[in-house]
């Protein structure tokens, strides 16, 4: 029990980590903290399954973390590198986002504890999860980097009305597929893991290119994943009304 409980503080640990580099102005790295941050609580949970290790302690350990590491710590760097130019706005957009995530985070609790819900709801998220919110809400800062845009007044009103955009998918009720029951063919293993050794490649080669465009294709695939899921609901509601056979 103690790996998963470690895992979670060393999250916490790079999230607040993360704030304290973007007020010293070392954006790049604080950047990287919140991301790492990310990474580490999104894996906690699993990590705890995996080892047969999982208890209440845990739970509200990861519970707690979460609305740091996906919610106040990429608000804070995102308010520091960019959101402050736009004065009051910026703020606020910052503590909607925040806010939002607290409040995905626990609805998601909420979710996970209902019994009642069809199985196959449970292969779909309802909004936007607090883990891609925190990647994409960083979005502007990584197009900073690469110098797809200037920082600026601009720039900075406009990543506000964008921080306000994904704090409302976060808590929208858009159905977005988890992935939990994904499972790669046996003869698609080997070229499954050359992509990923590719990504992570790429990603270390050209981190906040990787980053613009996996984001990109990600808020790209969100109405792709409401049309999938309109379609199951509608196959399994005639599943639903077939007379059952005697």
């Amino acid at each position: 029990m103690v790996l998963p409980n470690l895992i979670t503080v060393l999250a916490i640990c790079a999230g607040l980590s993360g704030i304290r580099l973007a007020f010293e102005h070392r954006f790049e790295t604080a950047v990287v903290m919140v991301l790492v941050a990310a990474f580490l609580d999104g894996i906690d949970g699993r990590v705890a399954r995996m080892l047969k290790a999982t208890s209440k302690f845990g739970a509200q350990m990861d519970s707690l973390a979460d609305i740091v590491n996906f919610g106040v710590a990429p608000a804070l760097v995102l308010y520091a590198y960019l959101l402050d130019r736009a004065g009051s706005p910026g703020w606020i957009a910052a503590l909607l986002f925040a806010i939002a995530c607290g409040l995905r985070l626990a609805r998601f609790n909420v979710l996970d504890e209902d019994l009642e819900r069809p199985a196959w709801q449970a292969e779909y998220f309802v909004g936007v999860p607090a883990p891609a919110g925190a990647v994409i809400v960083l979005l502007p800062v990584y197009l900073v980097f690469i110098g797809a845009i200037e920082p600026g007044r601009t720039v900075a009103f406009i990543s506000s009305g964008f921080t306000v955009l994904i704090a409302i998918l976060l808590v929208s009720r858009l159905p977005i597929y988890s992935g939990k029951k994904f499972r790669i063919p046996g003869d698609k293993v080997l070229p499954g893991i050359l992509a990923v050794v590719f990504f992570v490649l790429l990603l270390s080669t050209y981190t906040w290119e990787t980053l613009a465009v996996s984001v990109i294709a990600y808020l790209l695939f969100l109405p792709l994943s409401a049309r999938a899921y309109s379609r199951r609901a509608a196959l399994e509601e005639a599943k639903a009304a077939e007379p059952s056979p005697e």
